[in-house]
């Protein structure tokens, strides 16, 4: 063998020759930008952390609402007796068919806003009692305030509480100019129901939220202006509330 001739020869094949990489060829302004995904909370998204964050309409209302049974009562009652009232001329010329309607409607809100409504939605209830000795006098129950309201409840009722009463001093401010005084003993009955449950709860708020800030205060600064408090709410109860019902 010669030293010329190399020992690996024809042994080791060349390599293959690398090929440039190919590009899609055409308009590349229509290529998808990538997708970055960001961390969300959807469990949450369904719960409204601020009053600003509430959802709007009946239905948002109702889905927030945590007794929304009641609170559609509520508002259906109130409803049908004023709008009874403002539409029965047009269905019946029957003026006693019409009062009776009315007056039922009127004492189906009054007994539900009082006795549940009342109760369910901001939690107070108010009654008259009368002792042993004939006296009677008013007392308001409350529930603890470590258990508050729902925001929403406590908002729609208030918001019915005092906006139907004011619709049916509307309502008798135009009797009393149309010269319809049949239909005035209707309106007045309805403001004496109306007024009576806002008289009510408007103690019965004032008086739970007293007794929340003497138990908060301490027992010697309660019973400094405790009984002093105790003396002018019951002196106000009974030359309002106690006149409402006739008590």
């Amino acid at each position: 063998m010669s030293l010329s001739t190399p020992l690996l020869d024809n042994t080791i094949e060349p390599d293959e020759p690398t090929l440039p990489p190919q590009y899609p060829s055409g308009n590349l302004s229509n290529a998808r930008e990538p997708v970055v995904l960001q961390p969300t909370n959807r469990a949450s998204a369904g719960l409204a952390s601020t009053p600003g964050d509430a959802e709007s309409g009946i239905a948002g209302i109702l889905r927030q609402s945590a007794h929304p049974v009641a609170l559609f009562v509520l508002f259906l009652l109130r409803t049908a007796a004023i709008t009874t009232y403002i539409l029965c001329g047009f269905f019946t010329d029957n003026y006693v068919v019409s009062t009776v309607i009315v007056v039922v409607l009127l004492a189906m809100d009054f007994w539900n806003c009082r006795n549940v409504s009342g109760r369910t939605l901001v939690g107070l209830r108010f009654w008259n009692q009368v002792d042993d000795d004939g006296e009677s006098y008013w007392v308001f129950e409350s529930r603890d305030p470590s258990r508050p309201a729902n925001p929403i409840d406590s908002r729609m009722f208030w918001i019915a509480l005092y906006v139907f009463p004011a619709l049916w001093c509307i309502l008798f401010v135009v009797s009393l100019l149309k010269f319809n005084l049949s239909f005035v003993p209707i309106v007045v009955l309805a403001l004496v129901f109306n007024m009576t449950n806002v008289i009510g709860f408007t103690y019965a708020d004032r008086d739970a939220k007293q007794r929340w800030a003497q138990n908060v205060a301490g027992s010697g600064w309660g019973i400094g202006m405790g009984g002093f408090g105790g003396q002018i709410l019951t002196g106000v109860v009974k030359n309002s509330v106690g006149k409402v019902f006739g008590a």
